[in-house]
């Protein structure tokens, strides 16, 4: 209750919550901006006549396979996840790429405003493709990739056999 008179104070405990799990601060920042970005993009999808759970799915698939070259439940097997949510397993520079294709989804609908679904997944794919060419370029400056099999679960157990050899 008072969340709604003051919804800071959501923010401030989903703050406090990652906090006391041990993601760095900096991190949690990026999480919590990534939400907001998800969050105006959800609302772009549902004034295009998006409303249900399996075309939010299939929308956001398009935008991963756009720009990270996975599907959500394979990007989430690629990092070895269960039930645990993906992007609280993103680095940050995974983060930063998807937060970019959902802002150029957004972005790129507000623009073309597409009336069928159809068009919405085009809107999808050309926005995470924007992400996706980024991806590519880091890619080939840095000759690592960007995807990473790194998760917060083993970064929390690398970080343990560290400190008890």
């Amino acid at each position: 209750m008072e969340e709604t008179e003051d919804p800071e104070k959501a923010i401030k405990r989903a703050l406090a919550t990652y906090l006391k799990k041990g993601y760095s601060e900096n991190w949690v920042d990026l999480r919590l901006k990534s939400i907001e970005i998800r969050k105006d993009l959800t609302n772009e999808w549902q004034e295009r006549g998006v409303n249900t759970n399996d075309e939010f799915a299939i929308l956001t698939d398009d935008i991963s396979f756009a720009w990270a070259g996975l599907k959500t439940k394979d990007y989430k097997r690629h990092k070895d996840l269960k039930k645990e949510n993906l992007r609280d397993n993103m680095t940050n520079l995974e983060l930063v790429l998807n937060m970019l294709a959902e802002t150029a989804t957004t972005e790129i609908s507000k623009k073309r405003q597409p009336k069928t679904f159809p068009k919405n997944r085009q809107v999808a794919r050309d926005g995470g493709g924007i992400a996706g060419n980024a991806r590519k370029q880091i890619e080939v400056k840095t000759g690592q990739p960007v995807i990473s099999k790194l998760s917060f679960k083993k970064t929390q157990e690398h970080r343990k056999l560290k400190i008890n050899p």
